[in-house]
């Protein structure tokens, strides 16, 4: 059985052959989905499709590219949303320093109401972090994590920033990019994470695998990301598997 522990079909790239891509993934024995949402629309969105689907997640929150857009009365929105009986997780919540879509002082003020919320409602946090690693420690410790604890997910930092991650009872999580020939520094780190401690996901529509990179990405190329962290750990891919899901399991109490 596999998990995609990050994924955004409510993106509008899905629209003309979102059930296609969901059949698909469970033929591929992807047996459990958590799609993150962008926004309070997406959030809302992520909600209907894990509603419409049992093995379908949501995680509801506002990713830094929209932090400018939040609006007044976000948290009450999130606290509303976050109600409902399919929602694991806040997220993807975080920095993103590469596009700065965002002012970087609105991406941190969000990014910090947003862990504190996790804290108030006892949720795991899905963190998102582009070329902000400094920044995102730092919240990060002066801020603290829930009993829920988090992830990095689509990780894509070094081995030093992995270890303080991993200091922080946090989770790593590892998409497309670790299949790629050139990735050579984040296999290292693949091979270094403690087991018990890495996710895989897909980040679909993006980031899609090796071989298909270049195409759209969906749930059923998680399997790519796993055999790839399965031969950086000398496992077999089953039991990669088994062990992933276990993890995101207990990280997301499915």
């Amino acid at each position: 059985m596999l998990i995609d522990t990050h994924a955004h079909l409510d993106d509008k790239k899905f629209d003309e052959d979102r059930e296609d891509v969901i059949s698909r993934a469970g033929a591929a024995g992807v047996a459990l989905i958590i799609n993150a949402a962008c926004d309070i629309n997406s959030s809302e969105k992520a909600i209907t499709l894990a509603q419409n689907y049992a093995q379908i997640y949501a995680a509801v929150g506002i990713h830094p590219h929209d932090a400018k857009d939040a609006g007044k009365d976000y948290l009450q929105k999130l606290i509303e949303l976050s109600r409902n009986e399919k929602v694991v997780a806040i997220g993807e919540i975080g920095l993103d320093y590469y596009y700065d879509f965002s002012p970087r002082p609105v991406q941190q003020k969000i990014f910090r109401e947003q862990l504190s919320l996790a804290k108030e409602l006892n949720l795991p946090v899905i963190i998102h972090n582009r070329d902000a690693h400094k920044d995102v420690l730092e919240i990060l410790h002066e801020e603290g994590l829930g009993p829920a604890g988090g992830v990095m997910h689509c990780f894509s930092g070094s081995w030093e920033v992995a270890r303080e991650c991993l200091n922080l009872g946090m989770y790593i999580s590892f998409a497309g990019p670790v299949t790629f020939q050139n990735a050579k520094k984040l296999k290292e780190v693949a091979a270094k994470v403690p087991v018990d401690k890495i996710l895989a996901e897909t980040d679909c529509p993006y980031l899609t695998p090796h071989p298909h990179r270049g195409k759209r990405n969906e749930p059923a190329n998680v399997r790519f990301v796993v055999q790839q962290i399965a031969e950086l750990k000398g496992l077999n891919p089953d039991d990669m598997e088994n062990i992933i899901l276990k993890n995101a399991k207990k990280l997301f109490s499915l």
